[in-house]
């Protein structure tokens, strides 16, 4: 007569469904981010009043914020970082959840939640350095007087066109269809590219965010066209972002949407010299 099979303990179970508890993670943080851009982001300010459809957005008078204090850097930072984690974690859902995938083949006996937040964590530095330069040309511009320091979007048509000139020829260019191309390639950037241990996660983590916020960081710097903390921007680009990297014949995608933001510079160039006579 068979013996009865022993209960399975909570260590292998939680073995079992690894996978279910990195993507729960996922669903959270990403939650949380979207949380956080919904209340303001630390900034005090409402982001139903940034948010319109209007495009191009009101243009307002803006004499510049002055010297920004340690604490409003920080503040600005984090917004740019968090904003980076809500819009790009879902488009990059599918790699992470394949590491940990491999990573549960390799070493079946161990958990493999615990390199994959080292992946994680690699790939949310790339975006974090981004988040940086973008944050210092956020400065820059309101010194200018080129974004609006309490809107938080373009105060120039000629700035917008410009942002969507350099966007719309990016699309089109080769740097742009490699990056994209690995992106969405999960598989075989695992495959070549494999490096054991935390270390190893974590530079694997880095490289590929590497190559996101290359295929994808013209499309970030839109937010100053339509604002910042625009939600309707923000959930737009970032709906186009998971498509792009998801959908079939992504390459026709990129191209279309760049030769888009060509003509919408040209509008806006339009618009710019209608309002100046």
């Amino acid at each position: 007569m068979p013996l009865p099979e022993s209960p399975m303990t909570a260590a292998e179970s939680l073995l079992r469904r690894d996978r279910w508890v990195v993507a729960s993670c996922l669903v959270l943080l990403c939650l949380l981010s979207w949380y956080y851009l919904f209340v303001g982001a630390g900034t005090g300010m409402s982001t139903v009043a940034m948010s319109t459809w209007q495009f191009p957005p009101p243009v307002y008078d803006s004499m510049g914020q002055g010297n920004w204090s340690p604490a409003y850097w920080g503040i600005m930072l984090l917004m740019w970082w968090i904003m980076m984690i809500a819009m790009m974690v879902p488009s990059a859902a599918p790699m992470i959840l394949l590491y940990a995938r491999v990573c549960r083949r390799h070493q079946p006996d161990q958990l493999s939640v615990i390199p994959t937040a080292y992946f994680l964590l690699g790939y949310l530095i790339a975006w974090l350095v981004f988040s940086v330069a973008a944050t210092a040309l956020q400065w820059y511009l309101e010194q200018l007087g080129l974004v609006h320091s309490m809107m938080m979007w373009s105060n120039s048509h000629l700035l917008s066109a410009l942002f969507l000139l350099a966007a719309g020829i990016y699309q089109l260019s080769p740097l742009k269809a490699v990056c994209l191309q690995h992106c969405r390639s999960p598989a075989g950037y695992l495959s070549a590219n494999w490096l054991k241990g935390r270390s190893g996660a974590l530079q694997m983590g880095l490289r590929h965010g590497i190559f996101c916020v290359g295929c994808c960081w013209f499309l970030m710097l839109l937010l100053f066209v339509g604002g910042i903390m625009n939600l309707v921007w923000i959930a737009g680009l970032a709906i186009f972002v998971l498509l792009e990297k998801i959908l079939p014949r992504a390459a026709w995608m990129a191209r279309g949407s760049g030769v888009f933001m060509l003509l919408l510079a040209g509008y806006l160039v339009v618009v710019m010299d209608a309002t100046a006579k």
